[in-house]
């Protein structure tokens, strides 16, 4: 089961697939956007994850840092990341543990060993602030980046 909105994202400390740290608790007083995808270097994950980081500079100013998760193995995930040209994390989840603790097992219709192609917006706090369970690889990071710019305005 999904974690839900106001409620504490699961921890994790893991690394990434260039061998960086990565560990929600030092990401506490920043937003984090942790989109998973079912597979690498598809059209629809590398469109999404394209726009991610042509969005990176207003989401880094937003103070938000971008996280993609998959169950790809370290070597794909890095094969993706140098054919995007991305920058941000991206975290190879081989073993399905975050892919669990956010309950998004099940992607690419149904296929159980994938993650499906979901959001989840953590807040500053550690908290969930809003989850995307419908994702248009088009068009999801401006929706994200949207959501977030909002936030800001209510601050």
């Amino acid at each position: 089961m999904s974690p839900r909105v106001g409620q504490p994202a699961p921890e994790f400390d893991t690394r990434s697939d260039d061998g960086r740290p990565v560990c929600l608790a030092d990401l506490r007083g920043r937003w984090v956007v942790l989109y998973f995808y079912p597979r690498a270097n598809t059209p629809g994950c590398s469109i999404e994850a394209q726009r991610f980081e042509a969005a990176l500079p207003e989401f880094e100013r937003l103070g938000a840092a971008v996280i993609g998760v998959s169950t790809d193995t370290e070597a794909r995930q890095a094969n993706f990341r140098d054919s995007c040209g991305l920058s941000f994390p991206l975290i190879p989840d081989g073993d399905r543990t975050l892919s669990r603790a956010y309950g998004v097992l099940g992607g690419l219709g149904g296929l159980l060993g994938l993650a499906a192609r979901q959001t989840f917006l953590i807040d500053p706090h550690g908290k969930v602030a809003h989850h995307w369970s419908s994702v248009n690889p088009q068009t999801h990071a401006a929706e994200v980046l949207r959501w977030l710019q909002g936030q800001a305005v209510r601050a």
